[in-house]
Formats: structure tokens, sequence, C-alpha cells
């Protein structure tokens, strides 16, 4: 014999003593699929019950929420301005040390060229200091009275 949820098969098998053959055939299936089923519609009502019941978030959530929000808001605006100074300040760096270095380059060919005519001043000087060395030899010599 099946058990209560079980299905089974009963066959019964007629023979008369004419050509006719008879089978009759009769199913009896549990009742499993219907428990299932019962059981899938409890579940649906409980979960809408409990959604239908629960308000979903509370207004200090809500608050809460909020104030996460702007908080992190107020974190990327900062990481934002952060990136833009030092870019800014990178900028700026690097202006000033080409600054620095066009400075010093005019500074150096200032000084190299005061240099050349300091030069160029002094041998002039040493030439006229020789020419007039000279001209005094020349003088002193043209100059002496015979005795």
């Amino acid at each position: 014999m099946a058990k209560e949820n079980e299905i089974y098969t009963e066959r019964t098998v007629v023979e008369q003593p004419t050509i006719v053959h008879r089978e009759v055939v009769r199913d009896s299936g549990g009742a499993a699929g219907w428990w299932i089923a019962a059981l899938v519609a409890v579940i649906a009502v409980a979960g809408l019950f409990f959604f239908m019941n629960n308000n979903g978030t509370t207004q200090a959530d809500l608050q809460a929420a909020r104030d996460t929000g702007r908080s992190e808001a107020m974190m990327d605006t900062a990481s934002q301005q952060a990136q833009a100074a030092a870019a800014n300040a990178s900028e700026a760096s690097r202006q000033a040390a080409q600054s620095m270095a066009q400075s010093t380059e005019a500074a150096a060919a200032t000084a190299r060229d005061s240099a050349q005519r300091a030069a160029n001043a002094t041998q002039a000087a040493a030439a006229n200091a020789g020419d007039a060395a000279q001209d005094a030899v020349t003088v002193t010599t043209t100059e002496t009275p015979s005795n």
C-alpha cells in the first residue's frame, strides 16, 4: 500500500474469453502539490503584510542620510579644490623657476658685457698710457740741453 503523499497507480486487468482485452488504469496523486501551493500563498501573504506595515525609514534615518550625503559632497568639493590648488602651485613654481633662469641668464649676459667693456677700457687705457710714456720719453730726449 502507498503512503499518503506518494503517487501510486492501480491497474486492473480483466480478460474475457473473447478477443476484447480491456485495461483500466486509475491514478491517485498525493496532495504534495496542494501543500506547496498553500505554503507559497502563506509566505506571500506574510510578506505583503510585512511590507504594508513597515513604514520604511524614519525621519531620523532620512536626516542621517541627508547629513551623510552633505558631508560626502563637502569632502568631494574640498578634494577638488585641493587638487586645483596643487595644480596652481605647481604651475606657479614652474613659472618662478623659468623666470629665475631668465633673470640669471640676463644678469650673466649683462656681467659678461660689462666685463668686456671694462677689459676694452683697460686695454685702451693701457694703450694710452704706453703712448703717453712713449711721448714723455720722446719729449724728454728732445728737450735735453746740450752742454
